[in-house]
């Protein structure tokens, strides 16, 4: 007799020392768990409530946001970034659309360069991490850049692209972008304990994000390693059974219409041969078949990945330590039956 999911993920988070929660919920199996501490200081337990970082988990949230605003016919996918948002960009292609942003393969320069940069916190040596408050606060960073290539030319993974989005978003709806996120979607998706929360304020039963140095065996909080509060593309916090709210509401249509839902998840754009992305979301492929949709988020102190499975499986796994959440999904891919592709 093989082993239960619960004993396969408690396993394997107590091999790779998890701190965080867990969520799986595959047909009539419901499975849920919290390790490790939100507060290490005061050993103060996570539990399956508490909140968790997401890091670029969110950007699923800022190509709901657009296409809330494509359902209410102010913008399309197709509309110029240059019709829609009046802030200079001199070096910027007039070719770019909303489609090339939400997709990555807009060709406009990134502020942090995943595939150059391998630090997050050099970002701040030279501007604070606790200035960076608003969307536009990100712009000097990117804004008098030259592109890097032309739009619709490939795929290049971009935040740069959706702070972007969230200044569009900003200008059309007169809201700052965390207040219409958290009205629009996270309030429609019953989302009641997530927000876009500075690190400054953190809300009761927030887990705190922790490094750790494994040479020395110390650690230390991530407040001086990400922006103070998050936005755009990425540093919403979350609950597990928020996150599986979100899932169901999205699926069921009740953010977007069925056509904008239907066009978020359709392959738009492929970083290899079995992985490709919407808007806002990665997809998996498998002889040109989605084999799941997912998402994830990588900080200093923030690790997390969700997905819903195209046999109706789902997952949530957020952290707040450096890893772990790939190790907890692989682990639940095998029992399932899915598998993992490289980014």
């Amino acid at each position: 007799m093989g082993k239960s999911i619960e004993k396969i993920i408690t396993e394997v988070a107590s091999e790779v020392g998890f701190s965080g929660a867990i969520q799986f919920r595959n047909k009539d199996e419901f499975f849920e768990a919290a390790y490790g501490y939100s507060n290490r200081s005061d050993q103060v337990a996570n539990t399956v409530n508490t909140r968790f970082g997401i890091a670029s988990g969110c950007k699923i949230f800022t190509a709901v946001g657009i296409g809330l605003l494509v359902d209410q016919g102010k913008l399309s996918f197709q509309t110029s970034l240059k019709d829609c948002l009046d802030i200079s960009f001199p070096n910027f292609s007039e070719d770019v659309t909303i489609h090339h942003l939400l997709t990555h393969t807009a060709g406009i320069p990134d502020y942090f360069d995943e595939s150059v940069m391998d630090d997050f916190e050099e970002l701040w040596i030279n501007r604070p991490m606790y200035t960076m408050r608003h969307l536009q606060d990100f712009l000097f960073m990117f804004q008098d850049r030259e592109m890097l290539f032309q739009p619709g030319e490939k795929f290049q993974y971009n935040n740069a692209g959706y702070i972007v989005l969230g200044l569009v978003i900003e200008q059309v709806t007169g809201m700052s972008f965390t207040d219409f996120i958290e009205e629009n979607v996270f309030r429609k998706a019953k989302m009641h304990q997530s927000g876009y929360f500075s690190l400054d304020q953190l809300p009761a039963n927030t887990a705190i994000g922790y490094i750790d140095d494994e040479e020395t065996g110390q650690w230390k909080s991530n407040l001086y390693s990400i922006p103070v509060k998050g936005g755009a593309d990425g540093g919403a916090f979350i609950t597990a059974g928020d996150m599986m709210n979100f899932w169901e509401a999205l699926f069921a249509n009740e953010l977007l219409t069925k056509e904008t839902t239907e066009t978020l998840l359709t392959p738009h754009a492929n970083s290899n041969r079995e992985l490709a992305y919407g808007y806002g979301i990665w997809i998996s492929m498998r002889d040109n078949e989605i084999t799941k949709y997912h998402v994830m988020g990588y900080d200093p102190g923030v690790n997390f990945r969700s997905a819903v499975y195209l046999d109706g499986a789902k997952v949530v796994i957020a952290s707040n330590k450096n890893d772990g959440a790939f190790s907890i999904m692989k682990a639940i891919e095998e029992f399932i039956g899915a598998t993992e592709p490289k980014r």
